[in-house]
């Protein structure tokens, strides 16, 4: 990994080029007519973000991961849909470290001879990624086991690269909202970080998953969820020792998987997200694809618990008076209480107007009788994207920190749905846990809705 100051200079490097190229880019547009001047910027951003995605993938680390955050939970973004897509490509540009390295690693964390704590360590890695890389081992006792293991080094850059990167994306006008927003989002994305360099923090949020979903109430359990067991001796805050599930990756399942099989996985992750949102308020908050494995009979299994975000159960419940109101055509009521929760900062036609389009059109999933995600009629995200200009443009409307991550995640996890085509009845879920949630604050003091 590249040292401390380098990473600065190549930032730096790049965040001139970035903002001479938008300095070009208005000197050119003052001799162009407006589609010109818009043609002219759209190809800015896409070439700014191809400069962002082959630096940022080199430097890996926090770099290359506050990009693909920033691509996946800033709705703020001022991009044509080329450039987010290529954003989007930093996902697939993290190359393996060498074996010796992590060799090295381990032995240091665990204090003694790689030969010694496992029966044996796979030198090829099952994955690898931009704060960490996998391998696949076995226990003394001859356990299957997947090791994490922390890049090292990468904790001393993660506030210089974090700062060079706004820097860099403001002067850009990537992000198309006021300084404070900003502010706000990126000190989200900076906790959520810094929780995902402690593998002891991951390790304690796999635990608690695995405590819900097997010990807990009623209706938390779920024998359709496996969450791999760590094990704590061979773990440490840079090296994260834990059960190898077994299964396919969705892409597999989605198009082998018998339709009863799909329609069981598909209503287990549903139901599992709300659980997550309304039941124990900490969500599982990177939903991508390979982030779950799937049985051949529709059982899931759900890795990889470094990002979680945990939730106030007063503020939950709030959010889930609005899905509430939301499902029963109650606008000024949605609208009252999105004030509460600092969605919108004072009452304005228009921005009612905007505020109540969206949150209907992620209530259509709810209706009675149930919905098919990834059917015709699934047109819930391009209802959001047509939305999303408008809601930029209006200045009255905010995202709250609670909501980048949590939107992120409900977002992450419609799309998963939508490949699996699963039909299911969502609006009595919400209803149930959503409805526990609000009977839990109110027990606990809060206000009634």
């Amino acid at each position: 990994m590249a040292s401390k100051l380098s990473r600065l200079a190549q930032l730096g490097t790049l965040s001139t080029k970035v903002g001479g190229s938008y300095l070009g880019q208005r000197i050119q547009g003052l001799f162009q007519d407006e589609q010109g001047r818009k043609n002219s910027l759209d190809a800015t951003h896409v070439a700014n973000a191809e400069r962002i995605v082959s630096n940022l993938g080199s430097l890996k680390g926090a770099a290359m991961k506050v990009g693909q955050a920033v691509a996946q939970v800033a709705d703020g973004l001022n991009m044509p849909p080329e450039a987010r897509a290529m954003l989007g490509k930093l996902h697939d540009k993290a190359e393996p470290i060498p074996f010796a390295a992590i060799k090295k690693r381990v032995e240091r964390e665990l204090g003694g001879d790689l030969a010694t704590l496992y029966k044996s360590f796979d030198e090829e890695p099952v994955g690898t990624a931009s704060l960490g890389q996998a391998h696949g081992a076995v226990l003394p006792d001859g356990t299957r086991v997947v090791v994490k293991v922390l890049h090292d080094g990468i904790e001393d850059s993660v506030i210089s690269d974090m700062s060079a990167l706004k820097s860099m994306l403001l002067a850009g006008r990537f992000i198309n909202r006021d300084k404070a927003e900003v502010d706000v989002i990126w000190q989200e994305i900076t906790e959520r970080l810094n929780e995902e360099l402690d593998y002891r923090q991951e390790a304690a949020n796999l635990q608690f998953f695995r405590r819900q979903f097997t010990q807990g109430r009623p209706i938390d359990r779920d024998p359709e969820v496996t969450i791999p067991f760590v094990h704590e001796g061979w773990s440490t805050g840079k090296v994260l020792t834990m059960e190898r599930l077994e299964g396919r990756p969705l892409s597999v399942f989605a198009s082998t998987a018998p339709e009863a099989a799909r329609q069981r996985a598909g209503a287990t992750l549903g139901r599992t997200f709300l659980k997550m949102e309304y039941l124990w308020r900490a969500i599982h908050a990177d939903p991508h694809p390979g982030n779950y494995l799937f049985m051949p009979d529709g059982r899931v299994g759900i890795l990889d618990f470094g990002c979680v975000r945990r939730y106030d159960l007063q503020w939950m419940a709030t959010y889930a008076r609005i899905g509430h109101a939301t499902l029963h055509g109650d606008r000024e009521t949605t609208i009252k209480l999105a004030m509460q929760l600092g969605c919108i900062t004072e009452r304005h036609p228009e921005a009612d107007e905007l505020l109540w389009q969206l949150c209907a059109a992620i209530g259509k999933a709810f209706v009675p009788g149930g919905f098919r995600m990834g059917a015709d009629n699934d047109t819930i995200q391009d209802e959001v994207t047509r939305l999303m200009p408008g809601i930029l443009a209006q200045h009255r409307l905010k995202a709250p920190k609670e909501l980048v991550y949590l939107h992120r995640a409900l977002g992450g996890t419609h799309q998963l749905l939508k490949q699996l085509r699963v039909h299911s009845e969502w609006r009595t879920m919400f209803l149930d846990v959503g409805g526990q949630c609000i009977r839990e604050a109110e027990a606990a003091g809060g206000a009634a809705s």
